[in-house]
């Protein structure tokens, strides 16, 4: 898989775990302390999402990092 190849499949986990708990973009966003747009462009993909960032999403998730990644088949 290529770079933006991984970047989507983390994104479309991120979402599928986000709509799955009934969390809005929105919610998210205030729960990780990032941007909403930010988040949006994560979840399509069209951002390179930092360790750190991964780490905050997992959080509001609750999850591990590395379960995030794993299911993104990084």
């Amino acid at each position: 898989m290529d770079d933006a190849g991984y970047l989507a499949a983390i994104g479309a986990v991120v979402r599928a775990r986000r709509l799955k708990q009934g969390l809005s973009q929105e919610a998210l966003a205030d729960l990780t302390g990032i941007d909403r747009s930010h988040m949006g462009r994560i979840e399509r993909g069209e951002r390179n999402v930092t360790i750190l960032n991964i780490v905050r999403i997992a959080n509001a998730l609750d999850c591990r990092p590395s379960h995030l990644l794993r299911l993104a088949g990084a």
